[in-house]
């Protein structure tokens, strides 16, 4: 077997020179981007994504094009080099985001959760599918597909929901210890995995004129099989290290221990054929059932580092992958968001209503769960590179995760700026610990990270004639 030569795997000092140029332009504007939006009350997301446009071929690229090849087209790794940090951006931010959700699939939510599930996730996928009986979408399939594979990719468009994008949200507006926040990433995880399945068959569709039943059962069975396996099976196991040689490891270097094993449940989870976030997600819930001293300390060393440099890259470069002057079909864009938005909204509102009994926290429901934001754009790029749908397909899925997405961080801005409660459910009286989350006799919620106030929980057989003064939930 031939070997890769050594200077197959090394870059000239031209080339390291135009990858960090590209790096520092990404991170720089997509901190300065991320400020900006922040400061006009818009979630700091978006403005990443956009400090991306500014530097792809929708701006940079149509006013001068010479810089843009010169910096992201150098040579032809440096796509991939990209891809590389796009992706450990990812996998870090739903490492994060697992270990806020540790052990939060509480029986207290199921009553909420399930119903949102099935409206929220079923029903919009349904709808998407017999939209095609409706409108005309074969002029926007690609050359490689065929009806039914392009009736899946619709479904998953309308149902779909961005883990990343609502946990960057929550996060930013310092929410994502509630129980809101907890439904809610609890939902879109569940929801999520089963579109990925459903996407695995779209491709699988998509290959073959008729594909084998075993094709199509073989990859959604994988994906929920491995999800509760490792919920079950590798907290145990992380646990059990602690009683082996290797638990100087774990207990003095915790924060290598924690990203060896986020990166190995990354690389078990494609081994399988499973998207490579949720690997990282199950890591990060599964860390957290280590004691409490070493999640502290991981926690904090990581957040350093990924929130600074490998998320805002990552969105970044999800910005810096638009070209919306080179196909951009502007009625079927608004025509699309109109109907996914709408659906999914109706969808979540039933389902939120007859879960929560109040309008507000239906609406809050609503908000995070239509934000479409990364998943959303990979769906579309997974979609187009298959060649299942065209260049007008893929910009409408574009730009329906980003729209969303903005509306999502500037609604939650505005409910936490007002006070209003992020969800109250109907006949549910507040945990009796609750009153110490803001200090005894302190009037109104904790402050979040960024000076946000944080929204209070009222039940509403209790609800008071005046403001809410109940602690976060």
């Amino acid at each position: 077997m031939p070997h890769l030569p050594l200077a197959a795997m090394s870059l000239t000092d031209v080339e390291l020179t135009r990858f960090f140029v590209a790096i520092v332009g990404l991170m720089g504007l997509a901190h300065f981007m991320g400020s900006l939006f922040g400061r006009l009350h818009m979630p700091r997301v978006i403005g990443e994504i956009a400090g991306g446009l500014v530097l792809g071929p929708t701006v940079l690229g149509a006013l001068a094009p010479g810089a843009y090849r010169w910096t992201f087209t150098a040579f032809p790794e440096e796509g991939k080099l990209l891809a590389m940090a796009s992706e450990f951006g990812v996998v870090l931010l739903m490492f994060m985001s697992g270990m806020e959700i540790k052990a939060r699939f509480a029986r207290e939510d199921r009553k909420v959760a399930f119903p949102l599930l099935a409206g929220a996730t079923l029903l919009p996928f349904l709808l998407g599918v017999a939209a095609p009986r409706f409108f005309n979408f074969k002029p926007y399939m690609g050359p490689a597909g065929n009806i039914s594979s392009l009736t899946i990719i619709i479904g998953i468009a309308v149902a779909i929901t961005s883990i990343p994008v609502i946990s960057k949200i929550f996060l930013d507006l310092g929410i994502m210890h509630t129980r809101f926040a907890r439904i809610c990433l609890t939902v879109a995880t569940v929801e999520d995995i089963a579109l990925w399945g459903l996407l695995a068959v779209a491709i699988s569709l998509s290959k073959s004129a008729h594909p084998s039943m075993y094709t199509l059962i073989k990859t959604p069975v994988i994906t929920i099989v491995f999800f509760f396996v490792a919920m079950v099976l590798l907290p145990r196991l992380l646990n059990g290290l602690r009683h082996t040689p290797a638990r100087n490891l774990v207990e003095n270097r915790p924060v290598r221990f924690a990203l060896l094993s986020c990166f190995a449940m990354v690389a078990i989870s494609e081994l399988l054929g499973v998207k490579d976030i949720f690997g990282a997600l199950l890591a990060g819930m599964a860390i957290c059932r280590l004691p409490n001293e070493v999640v502290d300390v991981v926690r904090t060393k990581v957040k350093a580092f990924a929130l600074v440099f490998f998320t805002p890259v990552y969105f970044a470069i999800v910005g810096l992958k638009l070209d919306l002057l080179k196909s951009f079909d502007l009625w079927f864009f608004l025509g699309f968001f109109l109907f996914c938005t709408v659906v999914k909204t109706l969808a979540t509102a039933v389902a939120g209503r007859l879960s929560t009994g109040d309008w507000l926290s239906t609406a809050n429901l609503a908000a995070a769960l239509n934000a479409r934001g990364g998943p959303g754009i990979v769906l579309a790029s997974v979609a187009f590179d298959a060649k299942i749908i065209d260049e007008r397909f893929f910009i409408t899925l574009v730009l329906t995760a980003v729209v969303t997405s903005l509306f999502a961080g500037g609604w939650f801005r505005y409910v936490l700026g007002k006070g209003w409660p992020l969800l109250r459910v109907r006949g549910e009286a507040l945990p009796e610990d609750d009153d110490d989350a803001t200090g005894s006799g302190a009037p109104g919620a904790a402050d979040g990270a960024d000076g946000v106030p944080l929204a209070p929980v009222t039940p509403l057989a209790n609800r008071p004639s005046g403001p809410s003064k109940e602690p976060v939930r």
